[in-house]
């Protein structure tokens, strides 16, 4: 007995000095998705805001896979020390409905730090789509179903479940053409190949202001402070049409918890940072308030939104494997 006390007592010992000392080196955070993608920008500015927080570099780490399973994967298997990140989007509360052979569940197997930013999503189309807004959109999709593509970011991604819901409350159906990220995708919306994109307004922004692209609405309630000029799908009498992107940040399931709680805080500082901050606007995107910025607000987001997406994804039938 007193050499298992005596293990504890220098096992509480080695953990408070561990978590003292962090963190000593650089981290990594992980992007499941390809380099250039709306999550990608995204944790390029938060890597550099937590950066200055922690004293440390923090260094972003791309795996991309359908879905951003590989990534999460990745992180799930590391060592719980809190060097290794990971930065997933609305896309890790479609998974567990996505596929059967999903090998983690992200209502357990993580430790939360919390949310950083929501991105709202546009609809685009093809420069030289003929209707000139979206009330004639909607009843150029009526009269030519299956006719039109309706390209997505990837299997599982916001874009696919933006395509989704459009279908759905235009009781409508479209050619969905699955690409293997948002850039390959908006390079084939801008050069005519395909119709119609609905994706977040981080990849849209600059094309629909140069005018490579035409721009129908946003997935917002009100208007975007980056696009004022742009109606939203729900003023022009798309229902309850709502989808915006937010994205998390986790840490693998066991890490210390004096150690998340200092990644909690720098993520808060990142969140409040000005220069991240101005970097998000300017995107289009919307840092959250550093009150959310929680362990407890990220689960909330995560366990509301599997309720929400996982019937839509079972009724179409909207499944990778």
């Amino acid at each position: 007995m007193r050499l298992i006390t005596a293990f504890a007592i220098g096992w509480l010992a080695c953990s408070a000095s561990f978590a003292e000392s962090f963190p000593s080196r650089p981290l990594t955070l992980v992007v499941p998705f390809s380099p250039g993608g709306p999550t990608d920008v995204v944790a390029r500015h938060l890597s550099a805001a937590m950066g200055r927080s922690l004293g440390q570099s923090v260094v972003v780490e791309n795996r991309a896979s359908t879905g951003g399973i590989v990534g999460s994967e990745f992180v799930v298997r590391a060592e719980p020390n809190g060097y290794t990140l990971l930065i997933h989007n609305i896309g890790m509360a479609t998974l567990p409905a996505l596929t059967k052979r999903l090998r983690f569940d992200p209502t357990r197997d993580f430790d939360y730090i919390g949310l950083v930013a929501d991105v709202p999503m546009t609809l685009v189309a093809r420069p030289n789509l003929a209707p000139s807004g979206f009330s004639e959109l909607r009843a150029y999709i009526a009269a030519n179903q299956r006719k039109i593509n309706l390209a997505n970011a990837g299997i599982g991604t916001a874009s696919h479940l933006c395509g989704l819901m459009l279908m759905s409350q235009l009781h409508a159906a479209m050619t969905s053409i699955p690409y293997k990220g948002a850039a390959p995708a908006m390079v084939d919306v801008q050069g005519g190949q395909v119709d119609l994109l609905c994706d977040q307004v981080t990849t849209t922004l600059q094309p629909i202001n140069t005018g490579r692209v035409k721009a129908y609405g946003s997935t917002t309630s009100q208007r975007l402070a980056a696009l004022p000029k742009l109606p939203t799908l729900h003023e022009q009498g798309l229902g309850q049409f709502e989808v915006t992107v937010w994205h998390g940040v986790y840490a693998p399931k066991g890490t210390p918890r004096p150690v998340v709680a200092k990644l909690v805080k720098a993520l808060q500082d990142a969140v409040g940072d000005a220069a991240f901050r101005e970097g998000m606007l300017k995107l289009g995107a919307i840092p959250v308030a550093v009150d959310r910025a929680t362990p407890e607000a990220l689960s909330q987001q995560l366990r509301s939104e599997i309720a929400r997406w996982t019937p839509v994804i079972k009724q179409a039938n909207a499944f990778i494997d």
